[in-house]
């Protein structure tokens, strides 16, 4: 996978920050304890913590910044991941930042009752396919619950969602 992977799964992820309203703040996602609002906070902190690791770093994944322009932040945050993942001279995972990219761009456009259909099928399979090589029931944690079953005629980004523990 290449950086432009990456910058096209923020760059989708970005239009669709930029598209939220004060109403839709308090709309119910997928991760049934998060609202539009949390989400949005929690997908810059996470771009945050993966440009920290990118960098050689311990990123502090309890940090609950909260941002009043989610869209901006993305933008600023996303670049210098992208910068920090470009300049790594470690195998960081990119696949990691894909998955990260693609199941939170489910989530929100569900939340914001949209259709994933048109969404760049590339970062959900490059996220897919770190996630189904990396991660087993046992290290599931916290952060996702049990694969779930996708429908046959499921997109990319429904695949992913439902592996991460999404009901698609």
């Amino acid at each position: 996978m290449t950086t432009s992977t990456v910058t096209r799964g923020l760059d989708q992820l970005g239009a669709l920050l930029n598209t939220l309203t004060p109403e839709d703040a308090e709309r119910r996602t997928p991760c049934s304890e998060w609202t539009v609002a949390n989400l949005s906070d929690h997908i810059v902190n996470s771009v945050v913590g993966m440009a920290t690791m990118a960098r050689g770093g311990q990123p502090d994944w309890t940090s609950s910044t909260h941002y009043d322009d989610p869209a901006s932040a993305l933008d600023e945050h996303g670049r210098a991941m992208v910068e920090a993942l470009a300049a790594s001279d470690s195998a960081f995972p990119e696949g990691m930042v894909a998955a990260e990219l693609a199941v939170h761009t489910y989530d929100l456009t569900t939340a914001l009752g949209g259709s994933t259909a048109e969404l760049d099928p590339e970062v959900a399979e490059v996220g897919h396919a770190f996630m189904t090589s990396s991660m087993t029931d046992d290290k599931r944690g916290d952060a996702f619950g049990p694969e779930q079953p996708a429908p046959a005629d499921a997109d990319a980004y429904q695949v992913i969602a439902a592996f991460a523990g999404r009901s698609v």
